[in-house]
């Protein structure tokens, strides 16, 4: 199955709709990607919930070591994790009955895409969450 991301008209309404974004794979190295991506969208207004079980807190948010540890429902989760590990992701993802499967730029992978698209998930990949909600506003 070819990847198919939603539009962006569609992207727009996800991102005006979410409120909660869990971050798989979030760092607390500001210099890093998924640092300066998480705190645009944290000043942007939304939850930023970091996953990464190597780090206490980022952004002055306790961090969880896995999105089964977060309580309370997700709308998207947003992954900084090299494409080999999206479908271990998934599948995590998949446990919790999120909203959004939104893998950053660069990554994909398609056991991953059509594992959740099989289960109904609404799937993004190989976009940057931050500049869509840039493009979007």
């Amino acid at each position: 199955m070819a990847i198919e991301i939603p539009s962006r008209e569609e992207l727009g309404k996800i991102l005006k709709k979410a409120k909660r974004i869990a971050v798989v794979g979030l760092s607390a190295n500001p210099e890093k990607t998924s640092y300066m991506v998480s705190k645009a969208m944290q000043d942007a207004g939304y939850e930023i919930i970091p996953v990464n079980p190597t780090v206490d807190e980022v952004l002055g948010v306790k961090a969880v070591k896995s999105l089964g540890e977060i309580q309370g429902h997700v709308d998207i989760v947003n992954v900084f994790r090299r494409s080999e590990h999206l479908f271990d992701v998934a599948k995590e993802f998949a446990e919790i009955d999120a909203d959004i499967f939104w893998a950053q730029l660069g990554l994909v992978n398609e056991e991953a895409y059509d594992f959740l698209k099989e289960k109904g998930y609404t799937v993004v990949m190989d976009r940057c969450i931050k500049v869509e909600h840039a493009l979007t506003k």
